[in-house]
């Protein structure tokens, strides 16, 4: 997740913070398009975003962002 808050810093010219927030606007967006048995997953796709930020990348793990 911390990939994400920096490429939007610098892209978008923004604090960490203000990317943090414009990720949560995007994430509220989308579960509130999907139907409600599918908008669990967009909090579980996230999550898991934010636990591969914290634990050190190694060559095995695939990132379908990258």
């Amino acid at each position: 997740m911390q990939e994400l808050i920096q490429q939007i810093q610098e892209r978008a010219g923004v604090s960490a913070e203000q990317a943090e927030r414009a990720i949560e606007a995007v994430k509220d967006f989308v579960k509130a398009k999907l139907p409600p048995m599918l908008a669990g997953n967009v909090d579980t796709w996230f999550g898991s975003l934010a636990g591969q930020a914290e634990k050190p990348k190694t060559e095995k793990d695939e990132d379908f962002l990258d």
